[in-house]
């Protein structure tokens, strides 16, 4: 703050004055008001001047100590900034990215991209970009052209174009593999990753599209290759085409690798290619690999047996043979997980629940190993190669050193057998007004228990009828209560099932994407911006896994450990927005919370102020940047 008069006056007026910088906008304005010349002698000073120096020095000393006071003069009748926009754009400014850029910035990727950037002419910056495609995917997800639109609620408010975007998204396309590897090697930095069991499992996402990519000629090679958006398997039962992601996280539940292939393609084949980049990427080191049964064919578990490597995979016992079922349902040798004191499954099923002393056996589970390495027929198919070229599933007849640990859960039964018993009502009703012409049965909704009979005399059509298929409802509760791992290690049970546990989390990465993030339906066209699109659904998603760690070990440091959910992270820094004052501070719009407390303990921004000027904010950005 600085001394301003007329020095021109007899009679000048002296006031407070300070200087601005909101953004590239420079300004000054009066903030106090001394006093006139005249009046000051009036009152007794001698030397008004000295004294009006004196008061700016008491000014600076305040705002040195974060206390300033300023005259704001208000205008009720001023009217809004005219704007030829055709909707109202908000004033706020968000600066909750603010808590993003600082994990983005320990990422180190403004180097990466200066780097493969070095030797082109570009008048953009793709790191800009980059970071805001980041934010907007977790803060506010919307197409690119959405997000575009919608740069200036942040506060930086950037001003590069469209056009800039697509060409960022093509930069990332291009260096794919380097740029994930990128990601990995520095996320060590922000956090210690552990890489002791890697988790892998494959989703879709969908297109508002009505047509797939065709087959197209690689110009480099001549190999035909596959289109992307492809019609494929759809949980939703979509008739759009999809394409297919792999995803790989560690035993924390934080991306390490990615993979995109069309969404035809088999999500089996997408595991050992992945596999061995992520081998590369930590540099050989060895890791347990974990997946469900659809992801554990013979080829996956052979190159996971090979070299100290390990796998744990869940094995359907359904697909097992007669032999291994009998070994899996004969009540000998199980045991509790707890404490390895023997049980009986028919004491399990049994034991009456709502007695008190039961409640330990109705947490626990029993279990039992069984050796699966010798001739035993255990269901899995291996991929063979025929002399024409094509590939054909078959049934394994190699031997694969593996043991299975199945377990039996009381609780897990109940709990089979209670959403069973919705379905059959619902199959009930269904019988009571069921259309032939439209009844079509499927493998996993409740028309799995209908069954249809067909009687008619010779020459005659038959007439069918639908009944209840009480043999298919007695063949399924057969299961009711059991799960299986297949495993080549020598843990314990309880160690296996253990980590088997947290396969969750990877599930809960595809939900976060698809729900939080909004990564579907994508509405780009092209392999390189699809494949870019899901880079940046992959970035937002390791950068809000990485600051959830920080916030989950802060939590747990404290006298009452806290848990933050995703919703009330993302939902804090939306609400974090600020107010512009005439130029001279910022006012705060939100409240204080646990998550804003957490946030700033553990990246010390200090974003709780009710005011800001706005050469901090400033100051902030630039040193996160």
């Amino acid at each position: 703050m600085k001394l301003w008069f007329d020095k021109k006056s007899q009679d000048p007026k002296y006031f407070v004055q300070q200087g601005f910088r909101n953004g590239k906008k420079t300004s000054t304005r009066n903030v106090a008001v001394i006093g006139k010349h005249s009046e000051l002698l009036a009152m007794g000073i001698e030397d008004p001047l000295a004294y009006a120096k004196e008061k700016v020095a008491e000014y600076n000393a305040a705002f040195k100590e974060g206390k300033v006071s300023a005259d704001l003069k208000i205008d009720l009748t001023e009217k809004v900034k005219a704007s030829n926009d055709v909707v109202s754009a908000s004033t706020l400014k968000n600066i909750g990215y603010y808590f993003l850029q600082a994990i983005i910035n320990q990422l180190n990727i403004k180097n990466f991209l200066q780097k493969v950037t070095a030797d082109r002419k570009i008048s953009f910056d793709p790191y800009e970009v980059l970071r805001f495609l980041t934010y907007a995917r977790i803060l506010e997800p919307d197409s690119k052209l959405g997000t575009y639109d919608h740069l200036g609620m942040y506060y930086e408010s950037p001003s590069f174009d469209y056009q800039h975007i697509m060409r960022t998204l093509d930069i990332l396309e291009q260096n794919f593999d380097g740029y994930i590897a990128h990601l990995f090697e520095n996320s060590q930095h922000v956090l210690k990753r552990d890489t002791s069991v890697c988790y892998f499992d494959c989703t879709n996402y969908y297109f508002e599209t009505e047509t797939q990519d065709p087959d197209y000629v690689d110009e480099v090679t001549g190999e035909i290759m596959k289109g992307l958006r492809r019609y494929g398997p759809s949980k939703e039962h979509r008739p759009n085409p999809l394409v297919e992601m792999g995803l790989f996280m560690d035993a924390n539940g934080i991306p390490l690798s990615m993979c995109i292939a069309p969404g035809s393609e088999s999500e089996q084949k997408l595991a050992i290619p992945l596999e061995k980049k992520l081998k590369k990427m930590l540099n050989g080191k060895k890791f347990i690999y974990c997946a469900d049964a659809g992801l554990g064919s013979l080829d996956i578990r052979a190159f996971n047996s090979m070299g100290g490597s390990a796998f744990i995979i869940t094995q359907s016992i359904k697909k097992l043979s007669e032999v291994m079922k009998t070994a899996v349902f004969n009540d000998h040798d199980f045991r509790l997980l707890s404490n390895d004191k023997p049980v009986t499954i028919d004491f399990m099923k049994t034991f009456d629940r709502y007695d008190p002393k039961n409640i330990p056996f109705y947490n626990d589970r029993a279990y039992k190993v069984i050796d699966a390495e010798h001739a035993y027929d255990v269901g899995l198919t291996e991929t063979v190669t025929l002399e024409n070229g094509k590939t054909v599933k078959r049934k394994s007849k190699t031997v694969l050193p593996q043991k299975l640990v199945v377990s039996f859960s009381r609780k897990l039964m109940e709990y089979q057998r209670h959403i069973r018993n919705g379905q059959i009502e619902r199959a009930k009703e269904l019988l009571k007004n069921l259309d032939p012409d439209t009844y079509k049965k499927g493998p996993h909704d409740v028309t799995r228990f209908i069954k249809r009979t067909s009687k008619g005399k010779d020459g005659e059509k038959a007439n069918d009828s639908y009944i209840l298929d009480q043999d298919k409802i007695e063949e399924e509760e057969k299961y009711d209560g059991w799960y299986a791992l297949a495993t080549n290690l020598d843990d314990s049970a309880r160690e296996i099932i253990a980590i088997n546990a947290n396969r969750y989390k990877i599930e809960d990465c595809f939900r976060v994407m698809k729900t939080n993030f909004s990564a579907r339906p994508v509405f780009h066209r092209t392999r390189e911006h699809i494949t870019a699109h899901f880079l940046i659904c992959y970035t937002a998603l390791l950068v809000f896994r990485l600051l959830e760690a920080k916030l989950d070990k802060h939590a747990n440091s404290l006298k009452e450990p806290q848990h933050y959910t995703t919703q009330n992270i993302i939902e804090t820094l939306k609400n974090m927005n600020v107010m512009n004052l005439q130029d001279m501070y910022y006012a705060s719009t939100y409240e204080g919370s646990q998550v804003l407390d957490a946030l700033n303990a553990v990246l010390n921004l200090m974003l709780d102020r009710k005011y800001y000027l706005p050469k901090d904010l400033n100051k902030t950005i630039r040193s996160i940047s």
